[in-house]
């Protein structure tokens, strides 16, 4: 006989109103949020460290450029930013969306649906691809067009040529990286990420000063590093027993109903898109201050301390979207509302140490970066400013995982768009240019945006229907199940 792992709706209505009846009696006792603490504890370090540590591998090949001289470290710094703008955000975006497909699955124990919705991903991912590896091919004359100095565009075209290869493997990274969170499956990751960072550094010394390459063996260090990754990752999917049940092998059902995932994915793309390049335009905004070599210098400096920071809540954001999307998935809204508010009271402590260490350290911060005074006092300057937005960073940031995990991901877009283009970035322009409080000014501008986009996902957080959502969860995981056939 032939059965589906789809049900009738009202079949499904009948089991999730059974789930909620048995989770929903009484209040939540000091045990059960103790046990959420401990479960997005045990989810985010890990994911905290791969974050960090897949960070660090651009970075560290631009520090090995930076040892070649000032013109080949101003052309692959450039491309590095021109990467992320063009290529690495989208595809980080749109790999998110398996963050709701695969993590309701997950909890809805359709676990083969897991490998299927990673091979839409890895297909779409991989098509995506091909025309922006075009777009980083042309990387100097499009710099050029935008009005880039011609030895730093020519030096930065070069490096985005070798680093293409990177941008295939980035996809099909992020894709493996979520099959493997929403599964709560996070310390493999943590250690392929760790040994993959290991290798990189002496990759990058090999092919920087023993190859002759120059800043095009750090380039290159960087695609090997990122496909080593990769194979890693596969390998441990393939052989490894705990991903039996997700993993069946390639199967053509992947090609079936692939607007599941692209409709998802492109708000998802749209919603982290929109944040990034904000940030990045604080940067490009900064040169047109005036005395724009201390402006740059200062915000590149802030933004690559913030961006350091903000791993620690990207990793708690990605461990509640994980829970969130599994209980919803499970048919247990009210358990997913507690993962919320334990991921919340975290973050908001986490945000005041890390403030607080901040404004402490803020006179010799500077220092890390450059021994130039004039730097290091607009350094210090800009602490409490960014403790503060470091703060309301990482409250977005748990808030935005909780929107991915119930599949928002559409009224996430919308909110960034206005958060960020409509009051952050003239509010910076404003108090940059025309209340000449210059770089301050322009993060104080992003201050507002995130203040307005932290208000909006609280104030949905906090109406949304819980119940509702786990029914939602329940139609799309089922809908887009595979028929099987089951022998009697």
């Amino acid at each position: 006989m032939e059965e589906q792992h789809g049900m009738p709706s009202s079949i499904n209505e009948q089991l999730i109103e059974k789930n909620n009846d048995v989770h929903n009696k009484g209040c939540l006792d000091r045990k059960e949020i103790v046990e959420e603490v401990k479960k997005q504890v045990w989810l985010a370090g890990p994911l905290v460290g791969v974050t960090l540590l897949q960070f660090c591998l651009q970075l560290i090949s631009v520090m090995f450029v930076g040892h070649l001289g000032e013109l080949p470290l101003s052309g692959a710094s450039m491309a590095t930013s021109f990467a992320s703008v063009t290529g690495f955000s989208l595809l980080l975006g749109m790999s998110s969306a398996l963050d709701t497909l695969c993590g309701q699955s997950y909890g809805a124990k359709q676990y083969h649906m897991l490998g299927i919705q990673m091979q839409r991903a890895m297909i779409v991912l991989l098509l995506v691809s091909i025309p922006l590896s075009v777009i980083w091919l042309n990387t100097a004359p499009i710099l050029k067009a935008l009005g880039q100095e011609s030895q730093i565009a020519d030096e930065a075209g070069l490096y985005a040529r070798f680093m293409t290869p990177s941008l295939f493997a980035y996809g099909l990274l992020q894709c493996l990286v979520r099959f493997l969170q929403t599964q709560n499956n996070v310390f493999p990751m943590m250690l392929t990420s760790g040994i993959t960072t290991v290798l990189h550094i002496v990759t990058c010394w090999l092919l920087v000063f023993k190859s002759g390459l120059g800043s095009r063996g750090a380039a290159l260090a960087t695609s090997v590093s990122y496909w080593l990754n990769v194979l890693l990752l596969a390998l441990y999917v393939k052989f490894s027993g705990s991903c039996s049940k997700t993993w069946t092998g390639f199967s053509r059902e992947a090609l079936k109903n692939m607007m599941t995932f692209i409709l998802l994915a492109i708000p998802s793309a749209v919603m982290v898109c929109l944040e990034m390049w904000s940030f990045e335009m604080m940067v490009l905004l900064s040169g047109l201050l005036p005395n724009p070599e201390l402006q740059t210098s200062v915000l590149s400096i802030c933004l690559n301390t913030a961006a350091t920071v903000w791993t620690i809540p990207f990793g708690l954001g990605a461990a509640v979207s994980t829970r969130v999307s599994n209980e919803l998935g499970a048919g247990h809204p009210r358990t997913a509302q507690l993962a919320i508010c334990v991921v919340l009271a975290i973050t908001a402590g986490l945000g005041i140490l890390i403030g607080s260490v901040m404004i402490l350290i803020r006179d010799v911060l500077g220092y890390a970066y450059s021994n130039n005074i004039e730097v290091v006092e607009y350094v210090s300057s800009m602490m409490p400013i960014l403790a503060l937005s470091n703060f309301l960073d990482g409250l977005q940031a748990v808030l935005s995982g909780t929107v991915r995990g119930c599949g928002l991901q559409k009224i996430g877009a919308i909110i960034n768009l206005g958060s960020y283009y409509i009051v952050g970035i003239p509010s910076a322009v404003l108090m940059a240019f025309i209340l000449h409080i210059e770089g301050r000014g322009l993060w104080l501008g992003i201050i507002c945006a995130l203040i307005v986009q932290v208000a909006s996902l609280l104030t949905i957080t906090i109406r949304t229907n819980w119940e509702q959502e786990a029914k939602k969860a329940s139609e799309r995981v089922y809908h887009s199940a595979i028929p099987i056939e089951i022998v009697s």
